[in-house]
């Protein structure tokens, strides 16, 4: 006698929107990243956030879900995650040529922008105008930062051992200077500890069903 079928606790939910929401053709993508490129300010959370605000909550060209998987996977990954997640998305709409412009975009705006700033600042750091402009500029940032911070933040923690979790991760590296692989590893092995303890139940409970159900010797 067969065991009775037993449902999968355990099993991960599959995001629903791993398509694109919408169909995005090539130009109208490949304008957006150029636009990206020069308004992509506040380092890697300014620059995520408005990610966020314009493929998710604007032109809803990615879902929530997905967004929020990638990026994981982009943070865990050696380089710019930022430009990382912008290279993904792209691929996600128009696959590799999608990918190569907007990983493109993302830093040439950038980098002529940089340079830019950068004679400036060389040639003309010491005018008090110019050392004014940049010390405003560094407070916007950091202002830029922390609004990112919350926005995703806000997304992403759901639960509270999420919330205790991001907490620990922030003491453990603003008091106790633990190296950040170390923290990724902890925190990975904290998520993935519900989802091995349901697995093992699953496994186990075929078996106690097997013997309960099936007929003793004769």
């Amino acid at each position: 006698m067969r065991p009775a079928a037993v449902p999968r606790p355990y099993a991960p939910a599959v995001p629903s929107d791993h398509a694109p929401l919408r169909q995005v053709t090539f130009g109208e993508a490949a304008r957006f990243w150029v636009k990206l490129g020069f308004i992509n300010f506040g380092g890697p959370a300014g620059q995520i956030a408005i990610m966020h605000e314009e493929l998710v909550d604007r032109r809803r060209w990615i879902g929530e879900s997905r967004f929020l998987h990638a990026l994981n996977y982009c943070v865990l990954l050696p380089g710019p995650e930022a430009q990382q997640l912008a290279i993904y998305v792209g691929w996600l709409l128009h696959r590799v040529r999608g990918g190569m412009v907007a990983g493109i975009a993302f830093i040439l705006p950038a980098f002529f922008l940089i340079l830019g700033l950068s004679w400036i600042y060389a040639s003309h750091g010491d005018v008090p105008a110019i050392a004014g402009l940049f010390s405003g500029l560094q407070a916007a940032v950091i202002g830029i930062v922390a609004a990112a911070a919350i926005r995703i933040g806000s997304r992403a923690i759901r639960s509270p051992v999420e919330v205790g979790i991001a907490v620990a991760a922030f003491l453990a590296l603003f008091l106790a200077h633990v190296p950040f692989p170390i923290l990724i590893l902890v925190a990975a092995a904290t998520g993935v500890a519900p989802t091995d303890r349901a697995a093992i139940a699953y496994i186990r409970k075929p078996w106690r069903l097997y013997s309960t159900s099936s007929p003793g010797p004769a």
